[in-house]
């Protein structure tokens, strides 16, 4: 791995003296999204378009390749801006576990890859990310607690994509430690269609369980809106319901005194996009060496635990 990211290094520097030595100089960018759809993705490109905005890097020519939620995909996005030979890959939310013959692609190009909640594999310079384990450790206790350690919850989960899959296994930990709540169903979202395919999973279980639901526990905040709709279309009450990401339109539904979404986390979204711009000023760009830049392959930031009694300090 060491001698893998040492190559990564070279590569960057190697491709910042083709560039040349101004800061201004044109770049050609690929960024891979996961899922364009999902609003954590977007907000990640508002932070780092705000960015270029602001920096005036008017001559970086970004291009965006939508993976639609495959994995197939998404590797696919990633061979393809290998072989045009961009400067940079910025690649979102992502499991790059399955991409591995593409980022070696993008390696034996010279070509860095910076990832964003993707999780750090080798051939990627750096993820930026936040502690999926410690998001969902916070917002799951907080849901358990608030359910008196007891009652019935249905558990929404998502596999596919590695911050989501850990979220899910640190809330099954959790579990584990609860043994009066009871889990009446547990579900697995189609990522290809997540707010669609919960809708209609929570249609399903709120006709079959009715007022024996106390809770639900979603990987993110979309999917927990989904749940809360479904919830309120079949007339049902009382229901406590969290997600994780502290999207707006989220963290106002935590603010309503009367409303099931009992709390989220905040991501710094934005902050990443403009993490992942400044690295490739740095690093593609000025030249300097990733090592003196980053300061390690996985790099977290802060996501507060976001509830009715502090969420007014979030809008």
């Amino acid at each position: 791995m060491t001698h893998r990211f040492t190559g990564l290094l070279a590569a960057a520097s190697a491709a910042a003296l083709l560039l040349g030595a101004n800061a201004a100089t044109a770049l050609d960018v690929a960024w891979v999204h996961s899922n364009a759809a999902a609003q954590s993705e977007q907000r990640v490109e508002d932070g780092f378009k705000q960015w270029l905005s602001e920096t005036g890097k008017s001559d970086w020519n970004v291009s965006f390749l939508d993976s639609g939620g495959s994995g197939e995909a998404t590797a696919s996005n990633i061979q393809d801006a290998a072989n045009r030979g961009v400067g940079a890959i910025i690649i979102t939310m992502s499991d790059l576990r399955a991409s591995r013959a593409a980022i070696d692609a993008a390696h034996a190009a010279n070509i860095p890859v910076f990832a964003v909640d993707s999780g750090y594999v080798d051939g990627v310079v750096v993820d930026v990310t936040t502690n999926n384990w410690a998001m969902s450790a916070d917002v799951s206790t907080y849901l358990l607690d608030q359910m008196g350690g007891e009652g019935n919850l249905i558990f929404f989960r998502m596999a596919e994509h590695h911050g989501t899959r850990k979220r899910g296994d640190t809330m099954a930990a959790i579990l584990k430690e609860y043994s009066g709540v009871k889990v009446l169903a547990e579900h697995n979202i189609d990522y290809t269609a997540f707010f669609e395919d919960t809708s209609k999973s929570m249609e399903d279980y709120a006709a079959r369980f009715g007022s024996e639901i106390n809770a639900v526990w979603a990987p993110w905040d979309e999917p927990a809106q989904a749940a809360i709709n479904a919830i309120q279309a079949a007339g049902l009450t009382g229901v406590k319901v969290v997600g994780i990401d502290g999207h707006p339109q989220a963290i106002a539904e935590v603010c309503k005194p009367d409303s099931m979404m009992i709390a989220t986390v905040s991501q710094p979204f934005e902050k990443m996009g403009v993490q992942v711009g400044e690295w490739i000023q740095a690093i593609v760009v000025d030249g300097k060496p990733a090592a003196e830049v980053i300061p390690a392959h996985t790099v977290y930031m802060d996501a507060p635990l976001v509830t009715k009694q502090n969420c007014a300090d979030f809008m």
